[in-house]
């Protein structure tokens, strides 16, 4: 068998171990509870308004956030936008699709650090959080370690 026949049964059993890996991940309880929280959020009028209001009061601010706080309605438009977070953050069908959200995005993110530290520890791996417990997750994931060249 030469080489190239060889890197080509390696790719192929490495694609078919992904997608194993891929439909476990699918079936996972955190995907379950996501994907029914996230169904049952958008089946919700109470939700759906609260985050149509937080998308207009958001698209609002960003006109005054180009301008920063120089421009008149900076800080209204500020007030604006967390008090619409605030509502939110208030109902419970956003609240639980946002914990099963974190949920997933906690256990994508393992399984992610899992494949990239089988490979090396100097691996970046890119995360949603602002400071990855690792420490290592360098500029591009949120939080600079300092490491970075």
């Amino acid at each position: 068998m030469s080489v190239q026949e060889q890197q080509v049964l390696d790719m192929t059993a490495l694609l078919i171990e992904s997608t194993e890996l891929a439909e476990m991940i699918l079936g996972s309880q955190e995907m379950e509870r996501y994907l029914y929280w996230k169904q049952i959020m958008e089946q919700d009028p109470i939700a759906q308004e609260a985050i149509r209001q937080f998308r207009l009061d958001k698209e609002a601010f960003a006109d005054c956030e180009r301008f920063g706080h120089f421009h008149p309605d900076y800080h209204a438009g500020l007030e604006r936008v967390e008090k619409s977070q605030e509502a939110m953050q208030q109902i419970e069908t956003i609240r639980y699709f946002k914990e099963a959200e974190s949920a997933l995005d906690d256990l994508l993110y393992q399984v992610s650090l899992t494949i990239a530290r089988s490979v090396s520890e100097s691996v970046k791996v890119p995360s949603n959080t602002l400071l990855p417990d690792t420490g290592t997750g360098g500029c591009g994931a949120g939080g600079c370690s300092g490491r970075c060249g």
